[in-house]
């Protein structure tokens, strides 16, 4: 199988999953009420995460996921264009740190897919200490006072759990393109299930917290991350690297993160949830004034 073809998918799937979050962001920021809005823009995420199905299903999760991350940066144009704005340099620099990250990462990491599964048992025990552990997060941010801290908790929540979503994806797909017919007879359609709504909850309950310059790269940071440790360690997933190329991936990784970070802090700001500290204030009026 050709490495293009996951590819493809997954860049297509970041396109889609980008304009479903920028229209569920758009339509929840204000009371974190569930809109028509907000429903259009789950469809079209619904239809992205098909996209990244047939990528895992297709490719590595160390290919994939890292280029399912520039669906921040696709959100660019789209939030852009529904604000009826233009990006701005800032952002475009971000964003441009970000591609090359990615680009390089792919380059010099050359991800090797693999074929072995790990067994139902150890998946399941997997998935469900994750889950519980994850629980643990949920209840600490019931727990928060401060809106910062509840869309913290949340977003790492959901990025963790739509991580654990990309494992699932990647072994039920598989099961999908070998034998359709019997899908449902394997553990995992269900774990995928129980999954993906506990994350669709997280996320919503993270973005109806107001706090989107916290939660948006809290989840676009723990997802991949997830996903890729997951694939590493229960798929056999690995890279063609020495210690010093290891090394040179993990600083990119983390300048990818940096970007996705100030990329979501700078959607806040357009978005009025975080004030602009660029902005020019009055000063407050005097007695005597």
């Amino acid at each position: 199988m050709h490495t293009w073809i996951p590819a493809v998918l997954a860049v297509v799937a970041a396109l889609l999953i980008a304009a479903g979050t920028v229209l569920r962001q758009k339509a929840s920021a204000a009371n974190g009420a569930i809109t028509t809005g907000w429903w259009v823009g789950a469809v079209i995420a619904v239809v992205g995460f098909g996209f990244q199905a047939g990528a895992l299903g297709l490719g590595s999760i160390l290919l994939v996921q890292p280029l399912i991350v520039l669906a921040v940066l696709f959100a660019l144009p789209l939030e852009a264009w529904v604000d009826h704005r233009m990006p701005s340099k800032t952002d475009w620099l971000w964003g441009g740190m970000l591609v090359g990250a990615v680009v390089l990462f792919l380059f010099l990491a050359q991800p090797v897919p693999s074929e072995r599964r790990p067994s139902h048992v150890v998946l399941a025990a997997t998935v469900t200490v994750l889950i519980v552990l994850l629980v643990g997060l949920v209840v600490i941010a019931e727990k928060c006072r401060s809106p910062h801290n509840t869309s913290l908790w949340y977003g790492i929540a959901a990025g963790a759990l739509f991580g654990i979503c990309a494992l699932l994806v990647k072994s039920v797909s598989l099961y999908l393109i070998e034998d359709p017919w019997h899908i449902m007879e394997h553990a995992d359609v269900y774990l995928l299930a129980i999954t993906g709504v506990l994350a669709v909850v997280a996320q919503q309950k993270s973005f109806g917290a107001g706090e989107l310059q916290t939660s948006f790269p809290a989840m676009n940071v723990m997802e991949p991350a997830v996903a890729m440790a997951l694939g590493v360690i229960l798929l056999g997933e690995n890279l063609r690297v020495g210690v010093g190329r290891s090394i040179l991936l993990v600083l990119i990784l983390l300048v990818a993160a940096v970007a996705v970070v100030k990329l979501a802090q700078h959607s806040a700001v357009r978005s009025g949830i975080l004030p602009d500290p660029t902005e020019r204030k009055d000063p407050e009026p005097t007695a005597a004034g």
